[in-house]
């Protein structure tokens, strides 16, 4: 399987196949309304702006699987995400990342990119890490999806490239983009 053939749904019930990216750069994201990460979508939103017009897109996937984050309905989330960050990138249904349901497309993108530790040098690190150790001991020998933020880089040729947890620094991220556009 590659990148290319998965599909999703979007907030209008619209299908919308991967393929569609095909030559694009891609930052597919699992987000949330209430996380303590929900201001990256500020920034998000920037990198978006700046990057657009070389071929770069974000895709927005909700998830409320992380402390009932992401509650609100898939319209109540694009309301949000407009109001309060001017998000103009793709917005898609909510999904599950982890579990028995997780969506095909996050099966694939933690096959590709597993995880590979917090940033140390950010402040939520210690609090995510307690908190994971409570409720999920062996958290670090899995490769399912942390927390809200997660985020997989794909290249313009459909590989999974990078894989940033929540506490990476934005500007680590933007970076990232930058050398594959």
């Amino acid at each position: 399987m590659r990148f290319y053939d998965f599909e999703a749904e979007d907030v209008y019930g619209d299908i919308h196949k991967m393929e569609e990216y095909k030559g694009k750069v891609v930052l597919v994201v699992n987000t949330a309304t209430q996380c303590g990460f929900t201001p990256q979508y500020d920034k998000l939103q920037d990198i978006y702006e700046q990057y657009q017009h070389e071929g770069f897109e974000i895709l927005d996937f909700p998830c409320n699987q992380f402390d009932g984050q992401a509650p609100e309905s898939n319209e109540e989330i694009v309301s949000f995400c407009d109001a309060k960050f001017g998000i103009t990138f793709r917005h898609y249904a909510k999904i599950d990342v982890n579990g028995a349901d997780v969506h095909p497309l996050y099966s694939f993108l933690k096959e590709q990119k597993g995880f590979s530790g917090f940033n140390e040098e950010n402040s939520l690190t210690p609090i995510l890490e307690s908190r994971l150790a409570r409720i999920h001991p062996d958290y670090k020998e899995t490769s399912d999806i942390k927390w809200n933020f997660t985020k997989f880089l794909i290249d313009r040729d459909g590989n999974v490239v990078e894989r940033f947890e929540p506490t990476e620094d934005m500007e680590v991220v933007a970076e990232k983009i930058r050398e594959l556009l």
